[in-house]
């Protein structure tokens, strides 16, 4: 996957249209500097809480909007930016097809309509996470997070409904090749947006880091 930085210069690029950052949707705090750390720190580092899914709903995370307004939601702004080839754009931003690889389990799709885009850490685990003591607001940004390639990711419709809310001790990436790489990336993630992690989460992160060798960690955090 490409970097942030880099994911959003070429969906401007391929699509023709502006793609700046959402920051009216970052309305509780702005981007710091980069931070890097092992697999294993980044583990560690993670507050050890109990969660709690206690007065979830999906629609408490506003997500998929048009967050700068430039006619284009979360969900295309992330297809356009990570097809692997110029895709083609339909009215009203509707991206036609492109070329896309889901890293999850090594397909290569050209249909968008197999695609979904997978919330890396899911609305629901963000919620029982720290998310329910969150503003309405954060939990928007939180859900249209274009500013980090680690949150949102293009993958087959399949494993991301096969993914649905779990966290890594129930579930990991059929293709056994891109679990450090998931496992990086729910660390990032976690670590960006201050969120805990419960007991039997970390074990299965350690258990997985274990054999990740030297998997870095990075991320901007809030």
């Amino acid at each position: 996957m490409i970097k942030m930085t880099a994911r959003a210069l070429a969906g401007a690029a391929l699509a023709l249209l502006p793609l700046t950052a959402a920051s009216s949707a970052q309305a509780d705090g702005n981007d710091g500097p980069a931070r890097y750390t092992s697999l294993h720190d980044g583990i560690e580092a993670l507050p050890l809480a109990a969660e709690s899914r206690t007065g979830y709903q999906r629609t408490s995370f506003k997500h998929w909007v048009d967050a700068d307004r430039d006619g284009c939601s979360t969900r295309t702004e992330v297809l356009i930016a990570e097809s692997r080839e110029r895709p083609e754009i339909g009215p009203k931003c509707t991206v036609v097809s492109g070329r896309w690889f889901s890293y999850y389990d090594g397909v290569t799709v050209t249909d968008p309509k197999g695609l979904d885009i997978d919330h890396m850490v899911p609305l629901a685990e963000a919620w029982d996470s720290g998310a329910s003591q969150w503003t309405a607001a954060r939990r928007e940004a939180y859900a249209n997070d274009l500013k980090a390639e680690r949150s949102l990711v293009a993958v087959t419709a399949k494993t991301n409904r096969s993914k649905a809310d779990q966290d890594p001790a129930t579930w990991l990436p059929p293709l056994a090749d891109a679990r450090c790489t998931y496992a990086a990336d729910w660390v990032s993630t976690k670590l960006r947006w201050a969120l805990t992690v419960d007991r039997t989460e970390r074990d299965a992160l350690r258990r997985l880091a274990a054999g990740c060798g030297h998997t870095h960690v990075e991320y901007q955090p809030l």
